[in-house]
């Protein structure tokens, strides 16, 4: 790690220093053929001298959020406002400025033609721009058009970032990343909001949400992007604005449209906009989900399952569609239907964010200013130079230890489509209960111990059909006649003839060559035709199964009369199906989070009772241990209880995650005293770590719905009425100045 009076270093700005000069870069550009979607972070390198150093030349690299990459000239910019932050930092040990930056270059990914532009500074010099293609090849920027995309791209980045949400960046948050506001005044953003416009129709080759297989105009990046910029603040308004002109090129954009009107309360201009796109495109699924989400607001279950299975025809091979007709039947309390479609549903295989493969650094440096509590009278905060390090290294490191079980938890590897089912599964659970939950389980899948039986029951026929079928070959061949029977059919056509042929769908022949083995019960194919959605779902309530009771009894009732059945096995359990490998592990992993929520109860009625003085706690949980039986607990949606562990991880130990989590949870019930506590906690921290982003972010989305509940006044009022330091004040008084800048809703009152 670097000392904190090293001189070499950025004031306020993380950093990795290089083993190798430019091996950064070099690592890049073997990694851009891996970069599918919008690509990692931009990259900064620098290069720094000191003739009077042991070491002349360093390297040192940090990656980049938000910064302007409309053109080469204001990512110079950027590379030049580096050479201040190093000559600050001289001052601090009172010697003439030593270190230097030689050079700069900064990368950053054009997703629309998949190539990285990079803009080279030489101070004192010129600025050279080029772009490196997904082969490491370098060639002259030679289209204008490039800059537009590369913008666009940046900016979408650093929307969809998720690095400083409580679970961001798929739970290992980046380090030495440097976050700013792409977009912090209106007049920037309708630049933007142009750009988008212009780049809108190739927004398709963005990709999209891990949970859409196929991307499209309406699910994709820039427009899931755009959406949640102004859905986070309210501003939805500017959404339809933004998206009303291109409806009327391609009536897909309907989806985000009508969306956008509905979440702004205008209902009947929503109705008109999905009615006239519908009738321009009525095989649109995304249409058809808005509408289905409109009406189960309106508590319209019967119109919204026609809807729902109308879009599971359209669209087999999505995962939203079933989802969303899952989500119905639970409405509906149809569980054993949301079973089945749950089980229908088309699982993808999770990619991962696009993100560098950097070798290990010589040494990093991340900045952090000193604790306030901690100085003495006489010290002076802006005199003290910032040390290295983060907040989380001020803990007890007693506090980070975790209870091997807890740490194997399956459930905190669940991404994408695995844990949106996940979620509908414990939706389910909430409703019913365990017991229910297992009883719906068992009347709908086929279970471990009637498949056993049956397969036995299958083996044991087989046998007596193989023994009769050789006793009558060796009767006919002593005969020697040559004559065929008039029904010459092979047993299984046989079977059929002698049976009923609509009920082939029912039962199961086993006595053709192909059926030596028990078939399992097809999976719902989305694109089968041969049965209805309604007898998809329903086959499994209307027929209720007849199994028989153990082994020994199935050779009895055979016995009365063994010819009739010689070629066929009634499938007791035909109206059901195997589960699905996917989901049966599902209701494992649901299992294994019950029985410790289970603990987690019985954790926290002791911790209460010992401050009672009946008796004390058997065992001690640390900091982390409290913060993941929160988590547990708001997964399985016990709110009260996970805000409990939460509050008890944060005695024990500083939780950026647990103070967001808290945070969500008091600016989703709106209760401003507490939300507003967290607020100034995080600022505080946050403000340590040189963090100076406004929005989008965790902070300014919660204070934002505070001010839509509360009005701006009153949330003013609240935050003055707490007496916290004027420091702390001006921090977040920043998101309010934000709110009216770009006149969020309930500013005016």
């Amino acid at each position: 790690m670097v000392a904190p009076a090293d001189t070499s270093v950025l004031r306020g700005i993380p950093e990795f220093f290089e083993n190798d000069i430019s091996e950064c870069l070099a690592a890049r550009t073997e990694s851009l053929a891996t970069f599918r979607e919008l690509g990692p972070p931009d990259l900064c390198h620098v290069l720094k001298v000191n003739p009077k150093a042991p070491v002349k030349e360093i390297g040192t690299y940090h990656y980049v959020l938000g910064t302007d990459a409309s053109s080469s000239a204001t990512l110079a910019a950027y590379l030049n406002s580096l050479t201040y932050t190093i000559e600050e930092s001289q001052g601090w040990v009172g010697g003439k400025p030593q270190w230097k930056i030689k050079s700069g270059t900064y990368c950053c990914f054009n997703a629309f033609s998949r190539v990285d532009v990079r803009v080279e500074v030489k101070i004192p010099g010129g600025v050279d721009s080029y772009i490196v293609d997904l082969r490491g090849d370098r060639h002259p920027i030679q289209n204008p058009a490039i800059w537009q995309e590369t913008y666009v791209s940046a900016v979408l980045r650093s929307i969809l970032d998720d690095n400083d949400e409580p679970d961001g960046n798929d739970g290992q948050p980046l380090l030495g990343l440097r976050k700013m506001d792409p977009l912090p005044t209106p007049q920037i953003e309708a630049r933007f909001l142009e750009a988008a416009r212009d780049q809108f129709w190739k927004g398709w080759q963005l990709g999209t949400e891990p949970e859409v297989q196929v991307a499209t105009y309406f699910s994709n990046h820039l427009s899931n992007g755009t959406m949640k910029y102004f859905a986070e603040s309210g501003r939805m308004e500017e959404a339809a604005r933004f998206f009303d002109p291109l409806f009327k090129r391609d009536p897909e954009v309907g989806a985000v449209l009508a969306r956008a009107y509905l979440n702004n309360d205008e209902e009947i201009q929503a109705v008109k906009v999905l009615h006239d796109s519908l009738k321009r495109q009525p095989l649109s699924y995304g249409l058809l989900l808005v509408q289905i989400d409109f009406l189960r607001n309106k508590k319209k279950y019967e119109m919204a399952l026609k809807l729902a299975k109308l879009a599971v025809t359209y669209a087999p091979s999505e995962y939203a569609t079933w989802a969303k007709l899952t989500e119905i039947y639970i409405d509906m309390g149809d569980y054993e239907s949301a079973l089945l479609s749950l089980n229908s549903c088309p699982m993808f295989t999770y990619c991962e964010r696009d993100a560098h493969r950097m070798p290990p650094p010589a040494r990093t440096h991340l900045p952090l200013k000193p604790d306030p509590s901690t100085l003495k009278p006489e010290e002076d905060l802006k005199k003290l130079p910032p040390g290295n390090g983060t907040v989380f290294d001020e803990n007890d490191p007693r506090e980070n230890e975790v209870h091997p079980e807890l740490q194997r938890l399956p459930a905190l590897s669940l991404r994408g489509t695995f844990c949106r089912a996940y979620a509908l599964l414990i939706r389910i659970v909430s409703k019913v209960g365990w017991d229910e939950l297992l009883r719906f389980r068992s009347s709908v899948f086929v279970m471990e111990e009637e498949y056993r039986i049956h397969r036995a029951l299958v083996e044991e026929r087989e046998k007596t059909g193989i023994a009769e079928e050789r006793a009558t070959d060796e009767e006919s061949s002593s005969k020697s006649q040559a004559i065929k029977e008039p029904n010459g059919a092979s047993p299984s056509r046989a079977e059929v003839s002698d049976g009923d042929a609509t009920g082939s769908l029912d039962q199961v022949s086993l006595d053709s060559p192909s059926s030596g083995k028990l078939k399992e019960p097809a999976v719902a194919s989305p694109g089968q035709k041969r049965l209805s959605i309604d007898n998809l779902m329903k086959k499994a309530v209307d027929n209720q199964p007849q199994v028989p009771q153990t082994v020994e009894d199935a050779p009895k009732k055979r016995a009365a009369n063994p010819r009739t059945q010689k070629h066929s096995v009634s499938f007791s359990f035909k109206s059901k199906r195997l589960c699905e490998k996917w989901l049966d592990n599902l209701f494992m992993v649901l299992y294994n989070d019950l029985r410790l929520y289970t603990a987690l109860k019985q954790e926290i009625a002791q911790y209460r009772s010992a401050g009672q003085g009946t008796n004390a706690l058997l065992y001690r949980k640390t900091g982390s241990e409290w913060e993941i039986y929160g988590d547990l607990a708001l997964r399985l949606e016990h709110k009260e209880d996970a805000k409990d562990a939460y509050k008890l991880c944060l005695e024990q130990k500083y939780s950026t995650k647990s103070w967001l989590k808290l945070l969500e949870l008091h600016a989703e019930e709106g209760n401003l005293n507490q939300t507003l506590n967290c607020v100034a906690k995080l600022v505080n921290v946050l403000d340590r770590a040189y963090v100076e982003t406004t929005y989008p972010g965790a902070i300014s989305r919660s204070l934002f719905r505070l001010i839509r509940r509360h009005g701006l006044a009153k949330v003013q009022y609240g935050l003055m009425s707490m007496n916290i330091p004027q420091k702390t004040f001006k921090l977040v008084t920043r998101y309010f100045e934000y709110a009216e800048l770009f006149k969020i809703e309930g500013v005016n009152w």
